[in-house]
Formats: C-alpha cells, sequence, structure tokens
C-alpha cells in the first residue's frame, strides 16, 4: 500500500536524531516580514528558536527557507544565530523541508512553521517523548485541535516524509508538508495528543498571521516576560494571564485560519 508505515522499534527510536526545520519566509499576503517583527527587542524567530533550544529531546534545528532573494535575510539571520539553514523552492515546501532534513541526516522530523513565537518546548518535548513511546508515524496535537492554535506539535518519520515528496504531486500537499498523513489516516498510525481540559481553547490564536496576532503576541510577552525574568512561559501561563484578562483575547478574535484546501 502506498505510504504504508513500517514499524520502528522503541529502542531505535530512541536512537533517533530528532530535528526541527522551521519553515519561514519573508513574503506573507496578510503581513509581509511577520517572521523578523520585532516582539519585545527581538524577532519572532528568535523568540521561537530561544524556545526550541529549551527543548530537551531536539538535536538540532534547521531553518528551511527558500531561494528568493527577499529571504537572504532569513539566511542571514540563520548564520547569525549559528544553525544550519536550507533554502529551496519557494512553492513546494515539502521538497524544501525534506531536503532540509536530508542534509542534517534526520530520523525523526519536528514541524515548525515560523509564525509561532509562542511554541511551548515543554509541550514539544511531551510529543516527542510520546512518539518514542509508541509504534507509530505521527504523533499531532493538530489534528483534532484542542490546544491553542500555534502551540503546535508535529512530529513524525522523516522516511514517511520522504516517500510522500518522492510519489505525491498535489498542490496542497507540496505546500502543507503534514497534509498527507491527516488526510490517509488509513495509511498512518497517528497518535493525539490531546490538551488536558485547563488548557482546552481550540479558538484562541496564539500565531503570527495578522497585525492583530502580532499585538496580541506582543502584549503576552510585554505582560510575562518581566513577570518571569525571561521568556520562560508556556501555555500554562498564557491562558491564566487570559483568564485574569479576558480583554486580551479581543485583540485577535476576528482572524481566520486560511484552510489547507
Amino acid at each position: 500500500m502506498e505510504g504504508a508505515s513500517s514499524w520502528t522499534s522503541r529502542a531505535e527510536l530512541n536512537m533517533a536524531k530528532v530535528v526541527a526545520s522551521i519553515e519561514a519566509r519573508m513574503g506573507s499576503s496578510r503581513l509581509p516580514g511577520k517572521v523578523l517583527a520585532d516582539i519585545g527587542g527581538k524577532p519572532a524567530l528568535t523568540r521561537l528558536l530561544e524556545r526550541l533550544r529549551r527543548c530537551r529531546h531536539l538535536d538540532a534545528v534547521v531553518l528551511a527557507t527558500s531561494t528568493n532573494p527577499d529571504d537572504d535575510k532569513l539566511a542571514q539571520w540563520a548564520d547569525e544565530q549559528s544553525i544550519p539553514c536550507h533554502r529551496g523552492s519557494e512553492d513546494d515546501v515539502l521538497r524544501r523541508v525534506v531536503e532540509a532534513h536530508r542534509k542534517t541526516r534526520s530520523d525523526v522530523v519536528v514541524e515548525v512553521t515560523g509564525d509561532c513565537p509562542l511554541l511551548d518546548p515543554d509541550l514539544l518535548d511531551m510529543g516527542i517523548e510520546m512518539f518514542h513511546a509508541n509504534e507509530c508515524d505521527v504523533v499531532s496535537n493538530v489534528h483534532p485541535v484542542s490546544y491553542p492554535q500555534g502551540v503546535d506539535v508535529q512530529v513524525f518519520k522523516f522516511a514517511a516524509l520522504e516517500t510522500i515528496e518522492q510519489r505525491i504531486d498535489d498542490a496542497a500537499v507540496r505546500e502543507h508538508v503534514s497534509l498527507y498523513f491527516y488526510e490517509n489516516p488509513d495509511k498512518y498510525r497517528i497518535l493525539a495528543l490531546i490538551s488536558p481540559r485547563r488548557w482546552h481553547a481550540p479558538n484562541y490564536r496564539f500565531q503570527l498571521d495578522y497585525p492583530e496576532d502580532l499585538a496580541f503576541i506582543r502584549a503576552v510577552y510585554d505582560r510575562l516576560e518581566p513577570a518571569h525574568g525571561g521568556a520562560d512561559f508556556g501555555v500554562e501561563e498564557i491562558l491564566a494571564l487570559i483568564r485574569s484578562e479576558p480583554a486580551l483575547l479581543r485583540i485577535n478574535e476576528n482572524c481566520e485560519e486560511k484552510p489547507a484546501r
């Protein structure tokens, strides 16, 4: 069966190289240059990278950006941050990400988009631990959605993603890296990471797509970073902040997620 999974033992998984790829480019119809937007004195990508560097189970991080000259700034940023950068097709994101992981010799892919400067490292570690502890192809908290949007966890086998890249030409699949997994659950064992009740907030937007999202994220950092002596806060603290200041949700409540199809 095309795309069918092949089980990997837990021992092999525990020896696997786990790499997070950040998908980012400067072009954006809703908020151009958003991934380098200033958040409390640092670019959004730097905020994201700081969070990834707090993950205990990541072996490496790679930036997957495009060859568009506009993205020269992102390649320069990666160099300044001392992380590898792969530049590939602007439109074929799937191929770009696969090429990036091939260069880093990844065994396990952690898919990260550059518009998630509130990503929770503890939650990401939880997803990686869940992946290692089970015989599965994918661990995800985005299908079904139970956590706030923008603290996405997507962990899967590089070999499975590479096979999809080689065989599937569907335009939506080429643009949305992990889409094929979710649209073909009969071919893959997908484990859903479901939020505890206190974190269940699938309609909250923690990602960066619109100017209103940027205003919300800046407000979160402005309030929580001084209180925590840095950016060492996650879903628990952000939701507690929202409970104390529910008006924050009104900042980006009218923003809508663009569907994959």
